[in-house]
This record gives C-alpha cells, structure tokens and sequence, in this order.
C-alpha cells in the first residue's frame, strides 16, 4: 500500500507494518534506513502535501495574517520536532509561493494523468 508517513509511522515502530521504500525523492530522516522508489524506479517521486486555502475574495490582510500565524507555527521548534517525529517535513511559504506549487504540482500530475490516458467518468 501507500501510505503518507504520518498515518503509518506510529505501525512501523510497532513492527506491525514493513516499510519496502518511500515515494519522496529522498530518505526521510524519521525513516533513515528506507530507500527512496526513485533508487529503483528512476525518476520517481511522489509526495503528499497539505496547504490552508481561502475564498478568492477574502481580503489580502486576512491573508497575510493567516500566512504569517501559519509560518511562524512551522517554524516553531517544539513544533517542528512533534511533525518531524511523525514524519512531516513543514516547508512554510508564502501565499504566492503556494500558488506556485500548486500549478507546478498540478502541471506535473496532469502530464501524468494526460500520458496514461486518464479520463473522468
């Protein structure tokens, strides 16, 4: 199966699931010892990310008062170390930045939903 870290983590130190690898494109310093899919499959990677989105017409003070609140939350140390012991790596960013990386990531997976033949039923 896969699974983002977060949700398996606490089943892998029990030894109750078996990690074979990961999707990121590099180890994970929570799972050291497990090679990326990319050692195998060149060129892969695959990752999960949350971000926090908002109507396209609340006020950009709003805005940059959330943005800010949420970086500095990631940015914290005891909380930095509470998502890192689960496996979440925080990349804080500004609104601008996000949208980047959501067109890029959605350009990304298009290619692929595009080159496999995906349709929508």
């Amino acid at each position: 199966m896969f699974d983002v870290v977060s949700s398996s983590i606490s089943h892998i130190r029990a030894g109750r699931l078996r990690p074979l690898a990961v999707t990121t494109a590099a180890r994970l310093d929570v799972l050291p010892d497990l090679p990326p899919i990319g050692d195998f499959v060149p060129g892969y990677e695959a990752s999960s990310w949350d971000g926090i989105g908002a109507p396209a017409d609340i006020s950009p003070e709003i805005v940059a008062v959330i943005s800010k609140e949420v970086n500095a939350a990631l940015r914290d140390p005891a909380f930095k170390s509470r998502l890192a012991d689960l496996g979440v790596e925080p990349f804080p960013i500004s609104p601008t930045e996000l949208a980047q990386f959501i067109a890029d990531y959605t350009e990304k997976w298009g290619k692929v939903i595009r080159a496999a033949g995906i349709k929508a039923e």
